[in-house]
């Protein structure tokens, strides 16, 4: 399924399904439906009966063997991470592997080089493509640069800046726009979410984010964001109940709370956390913005390397030790008076 929010651009390219360069770079911001972009292309270079607008049937065995995930002439490149159950930010899969490694690359060798099982194109799909470590990067370079006729493959990239410069130009690069705030909005009030505002801002505006949000997520929310604006917060306490959290999804949080503690010193406004106006109103008032505006980079940097930390449990409390004696520090323009 395409999201009607990439629908043009997904008709532009069935409409050159014959010409299409052999590596696609689909790129864009994480949770806007890119992943089902390039599956969807997939299924439209795969098919055996495509309708008249060249889109996958739906009907024949090779549509039926892509919903299996069973097609011989598919390949899907993913991390183990993705693979395991659940969702691996809140919580599931923590002990897999979140990269692609060489040996996957070069598992397709065969698949690449001997013909397609069905006659037609042969489709390998690779994501996140940011996942590739060195070795499986550089693996994928020698893949790309002649592949047999009608062998595609379909990066699909949330941090594409990270890819090798060697692999993003043997791609062409489709740019897959975010969806409006109106469009957004209007598609998550369809799936039935008690506050899509409020979802939608803690998911930084990306629809797919937004509707994974389950009831326990919004207790573990709730209960942090009130734990941040307390007068005595303790670190060490509160780093204690987090310990089956994911440090990914703790990070989010502070990196939110910082943002619009940022935001209302300057602005006034809340952009994150709007049912929290009155907490960091309050949190807002004791904090320096110096010292919250070098908390919140150190958030955003944080982000690189919080997926894999080495020790999940000792990384919290080193971050809310950092929160709690940014609370402690007295505002610069006090020591003006």
């Amino acid at each position: 399924m395409v999201y009607p929010w990439h629908s043009d651009q997904f008709n532009a390219l069935l409409g050159r399904l014959d010409r299409l360069p052999h590596a696609l770079l689909l790129r864009g911001r994480e949770g806007i439906g890119k992943l089902a972009f390039a599956e969807a292309l997939a299924r439209s270079l795969l098919c055996e009966s495509p309708l008249p607008g060249r889109g996958a049937c739906g009907r024949c065995a090779a549509c039926a063997w892509m919903k299996q995930g069973s097609h011989p002439d598919f390949r899907r490149l993913e991390p183990e991470s993705l693979a395991e159950e659940g969702d691996p930010e809140q919580g599931g899969g923590a002990k897999a592997s979140r990269q692609i490694p060489v040996e996957r690359i070069r598992s397709i060798a065969d698949f690449i080089n001997l013909s397609g099982h069905r006659g037609r194109a042969k489709v390998a799909l690779i994501h996140p493509a940011e996942a590739l470590n060195v070795n499986a990067a550089n693996a994928l370079l020698k893949n790309l640069e002649e592949p047999p006729p009608r062998t595609y493959f379909l990066l699909v990239a949330h941090r594409w800046h990270q890819l090798l410069p060697t692999i993003r130009s043997r791609c062409e690069q489709i740019a897959l726009p975010s969806p409006s705030r109106a469009v957004t909005l209007e598609w998550l009030k369809r799936q039935d979410l008690n506050d899509a505002e409020l979802a939608l801002g803690q998911a930084g505006g990306a629809p797919l984010v937004a509707v994974k949000f389950d009831a326990e997520y919004w207790k573990q929310r709730g209960s942090l964001l009130n734990a941040f604006a307390a007068a005595d917060f303790d670190a060490l306490g509160v780093a204690d109940r987090l310990r089956e959290t994911s440090p990914a999804l703790v990070v989010g949080w502070l990196q939110k709370w910082s943002f619009d503690l940022v935001t209302h010193k300057v602005t006034g406004r809340v952009h994150f956390n709007p049912d929290f106006v009155a907490t960091v109103t309050s949190v807002a008032a004791r904090v320096d913005l110096i010292d919250v505006l070098r908390f919140h980079r150190q958030m955003v940097q944080m982000q690189r390397i919080v997926a894999h930390p080495l020790n999940p449990r000792l990384l919290l409390e080193h971050l809310l030790l950092t929160y709690s004696a940014l609370l402690r520090r007295v505002p610069r323009l006090q020591h003006a008076g």
